[in-house]
């Protein structure tokens, strides 16, 4: 299977939703007594609708359209909302020094996974800070990727390093130190939802529209 592609570079500020769905059930009993179960690997979900489009941009998402699923191409999906941690978040692409030396661009270093939910991270800047809601994504390969939301707030130290709190849990059986982490437009693989896109022609309406979810590939 080929890379996945870009999201066309067009202004998305219009609507974004972009969500994880967690499959689970409750039975309810006699005494107002509930039970829960959570099952399956949860999984990202995202809706996309931008501004007026011209004729050039509109031609650019027609041709998108094409080619993020209907022959099981796959796309890099990501919260436009939040493409980077939002502290950090000056309107340009991550930058900076790393507290090692080196220029940053959003990736990292996995040093050490202490549990699903816990992760430390190095080669990052000195200070660089982290608030509930960011994104990090973990790759292995173009296609083999796992997204996740940061927990809880923290910042690096004089090293670079940082401890973060994740949700849902990485997948240890695919996922390890070799995985390269990165913070710049952190996304998953995802297709587009079969009839999901809406591209109605017109003066007054040109607002191209879609849904898309995360699919799982695991290269060797």
């Amino acid at each position: 299977m080929v890379a996945p592609i870009n999201l066309p570079a067009v202004t998305w500020t219009d609507g974004c939703s972009f969500d994880p769905v967690r499959p689970r059930s409750t039975d309810r009993m006699e005494g107002r007594r509930t039970e829960g179960q959570s099952i399956g690997t949860p999984w990202w979900t995202a809706q996309y609708t931008g501004v007026w489009r011209n004729k050039a941009e509109f031609g650019l998402l027609d041709a998108f359209m094409m080619q993020a699923g209907d022959d099981g191409e796959t796309f890099l999906g990501y919260d436009v909302f939040r493409p980077r941690p939002i502290l950090m978040d000056t309107g340009a692409p991550l930058s900076g020094t790393k507290a090692g030396g080196g220029a940053f661009n959003g990736t990292a270093v996995l040093n050490s996974i202490t549990n699903s939910r816990t992760v430390v991270i190095g080669g990052l800047p000195a200070g660089f800070q982290f608030s509930p809601g960011d994104y990090v994504e973990f790759r292995m390969t173009a296609l083999t990727r796992s997204l996740h939301r940061i927990m809880a707030p923290a910042t690096t130290n004089g090293a670079g390093v940082v401890t973060l709190s994740i949700k849902y849990g990485l997948d240890l059986d695919n996922f390890t130190t070799s995985a390269v982490v990165n913070f710049e437009k952190a996304a998953c693989v995802m297709q587009i939802d079969p009839g999901s896109y809406s591209g109605a022609k017109s003066w007054s309406s040109r607002q191209p529209s879609f849904s898309a979810t995360e699919v799982f590939i695991y290269e060797p």
